[in-house]
């Protein structure tokens, strides 16, 4: 009997935890043990931005070079902590869940001419919002587009995510602000949603001031970095080097 009774507190443990939904979250994370808030998001992204060396980015990457011995991501302590970003962010059975910062889903180390192959800034905005405790109604992907279009589509009871348009919405503390890369870049907001996923970035807003919005996102040079955006007086992104082009409006259960 006392094997019956092991096995069925284990089986209570895994539907309130991460077993339930399919995840590699812990409990603290998945059942939440506190309410999903702007205050936890903004805490875990600037945890995650002070274990990078608190790096901020002031040139868009201009005069950057990707060697092996020097990029962060492939740094001992680092390109594990990559890892944990695929293995906690990803839904269970995701490929992709089993990628580091230099291994593929083999632990074999790809190249860097391949580095681009194992983008991992949106590994990092679904890390930060599962550890955050967004729970199951985060649309957690290895790619930006997945959520951005998710959140540009109507409305339903629990849905977490809302497209603004930045023009006229100022992003708060925990939303997330996204611009298109490479063949999509000249994305707009009004494009929104696609029937096509496409290559973009995406940052959480941690703080700000008169005309800056701050944001943190990963894979930004291979690591983790802060950048400091223009914003107008009222608070909307302007000015930027970047098309940041979609605002989205994180509903958390507390500010």
């Amino acid at each position: 009997m006392p094997g019956v009774f092991k096995k069925m507190a284990a089986l209570s443990f895994c539907l309130l935890s991460s077993c339930a939904a399919g995840t590699h979250a812990p409990p603290f994370a998945s059942v939440p043990y506190e309410p999903f808030s702007r205050s936890a998001a903004v805490a875990v992204a600037l945890r995650e931005w002070r274990l990078w060396g608190s790096q901020v980015e002031h040139d868009g990457g201009a005069g950057y070079v990707q060697h092996a011995a020097t990029m962060a991501e492939r740094q001992q302590g680092l390109w594990q902590r990559v890892g944990e970003y695929w293995w906690e962010g990803m839904p269970a059975g995701e490929p992709d869940a089993r990628w580091t910062g230099k291994h593929d889903g083999a632990g074999k180390i790809f190249p860097v001419a391949k580095n681009g192959d194992f983008a991992w800034s949106a590994a990092f905005i679904s890390y930060v919002m599962r550890i955050a405790g967004a729970g199951a109604h985060f649309p957690y992907a290895p790619d930006h587009a997945t959520y951005i279009n998710y959140a540009a589509r109507p409305y339903r009871p629990g849905k977490l995510l809302i497209a603004e348009n930045p023009k006229d919405y100022a992003p708060r503390l925990g939303d997330l602000v996204c611009f298109p890369r490479g063949r999509a870049r000249n994305l707009t907001f009004q494009d929104l949603p696609t029937s096509f996923l496409f290559p973009a970035h995406c940052a959480v807003v941690t703080g700000g001031g008169p005309g800056r919005v701050d944001v943190v996102g990963g894979n930004v040079e291979d690591s983790v970095m802060m950048e400091k955006l223009h914003a107008d007086a009222q608070g909307r992104l302007a000015g930027n080097q970047e098309n940041w082009f979609v605002v989205l409006r994180v509903l958390y259960a507390r500010n």
